[in-house]
């Protein structure tokens, strides 16, 4: 929880700031900071690849759960459920002004995978580095939205709170299930999404749907349960045959 906590803080901070002060923060400042968060972003990511045992099984995960993304358009729904929120929600009277900062702000700092994966770590092994990075971006993001948006965008913090803490406390509960090798081809595979993440969204290189890899996150430990078991198949099927 510690990384949802330090989220909430900077995204009140950013936005008290954004109330006041946005205007006086030049835009091109705000793009080199982005750029450099985007760097070390991609630091992260290529950092924790190499924690991998196995880069096939990180592989065949990426694969898998790329194939399971495109299929299931895990990208694209949570992109057409922001549109339907903010459609459905915003007006123009400054209570629908209030409402759409409140859920353009909600959508923004719950959905992707750096929301997931770091929530996931933070929860799984009290590393919360990946939460740090995007709390700073977060910051930014809300002085952005609350200087045009209002005070609704503070309020998005009680969304992140329930939502990142959910999912970190989901996590802890799965400690005892996973391995530490199935934690290190989790982390490898979330190093992989955490690299599409910058190279698309924060260094605008190249348009990747980070968010249909979400699933290889599930399907690595998976992998690593079913190599494991694999002799204990082996030796059962050489009795059947025998």
């Amino acid at each position: 929880m510690t990384g949802t906590l330090i989220n909430t803080a900077t995204i009140l901070l950013g936005g008290t700031l954004g109330l006041f002060f946005s205007a006086r923060i030049p835009q091109r400042a705000r793009e080199t900071v982005v750029a450099g968060l985007g760097l070390f972003t991609a630091a992260i990511g290529l950092q924790m690849f190499f924690k991998t045992g196995n880069a096939i099984i990180v592989l065949l995960s990426l694969l898998v759960g790329g194939l399971l993304g495109e299929w299931w358009r895990i990208e694209a729904r949570l992109e057409r459920l922001g549109a339907w929120l903010e459609t459905r929600f915003a007006g123009d009277d400054d209570g629908g002004r209030f409402v759409k900062g409140f859920l353009a702000a909600s959508l923004l700092f719950c959905v992707g995978p750096m929301t997931i994966l770091g929530s996931i770590q933070d929860g799984l092994t009290g590393d919360y580095s990946l939460l740090a990075i995007k709390a700073v971006l977060d910051g930014f993001a809300s002085l952005a939205f609350a200087s045009t948006l209002g005070v609704g965008v503070l309020f998005s913090v009680v969304v992140v709170l329930a939502y990142q803490g959910g999912i970190s406390l989901a996590a802890a509960q799965l400690q005892s299930v996973l391995t530490p090798a199935m934690m290190n081809e989790l982390t490898a595979a979330g190093g992989v999404v955490l690299l599409g993440l910058a190279i698309s969204s924060l260094l605008e290189i190249k348009p990747i749907r980070s968010g249909n890899l979400l699933p290889a996150l599930a399907i690595a430990p998976l992998l690593v349960w079913l190599v494991d078991r694999a002799p204990h198949w082996w030796a059962w099927a050489l009795q059947v045959v025998r």
